[in-house]
């Protein structure tokens, strides 16, 4: 097609000619065509870089400055279009091995993603209101929870030494410490 046909059919197009746009698909389809080949794309990828090339023009068609060089336009189109597709496939890897296509991916997929970081925020919160409630009970009872909270857990007699209670009062007295904190965590409303 010559240059100032195409710039006709183009403005003719523009204006809703819908012969016009035939025209120029017909015109112009064997350049489009062929920079997909060029690309040595498959047939399945020499059509969808085709499909898409028409697309885009149709969208951009309006805007186009200069309507007699739509040919090139459309040649420069296919080929960013063919390049996008051969990137595309480099990311794949064909292979006929059963074992790697049975493989489980060790790519978190966007849901698991979300559902683990609302778990961690949740267990975070949880946590929070934890200390919160602990920070309310008595000094003693917090000192004894964080003594025996200490790694490695110290014996009854080192906790005895350092807290001045008797030995046998420990485990009771720890039961205890740990019914308030739980009575406080669930008149919290927390689990």
């Amino acid at each position: 097609m010559d240059r100032s046909d195409v710039g006709a059919l183009v403005q003719s197009a523009i204006d809703g000619d819908a012969a016009a746009w035939k025209a120029l698909v017909e015109g112009l389809s064997p350049l489009v065509w062929s920079v997909a080949r060029a690309h040595r794309l498959s047939d399945a990828d020499a059509h969808e870089v085709y499909q898409t090339v028409w697309f885009r023009f149709a969208q951009h068609l309006g805007r186009i400055r200069e309507p007699q060089k739509a040919g090139s336009w459309l040649a420069s189109t296919a080929r960013h279009e063919s390049l996008k597709v051969i990137k595309g496939l480099r990311r794949l890897t064909p292979t006929d091995d059963p074992q790697l296509l049975d493989r489980v991916s060790e790519d978190r997929t966007p849901e698991q993603s979300l559902l683990d970081a609302e778990e961690a925020a949740a267990e975070s919160e949880r946590i929070r209101h934890l200390w919160q409630e602990f920070e309310e009970l008595g000094d003693r009872c917090r000192q004894l929870l964080r003594v025996l909270m200490a790694s490695p857990p110290p014996s009854y007699q080192e906790v005895s030494a350092a807290l001045g209670i008797a030995v046998g009062s420990i485990g009771p007295l720890r039961q205890r410490c740990l019914r308030r904190l739980r009575a406080r965590l669930e008149a919290r409303g927390a689990e």
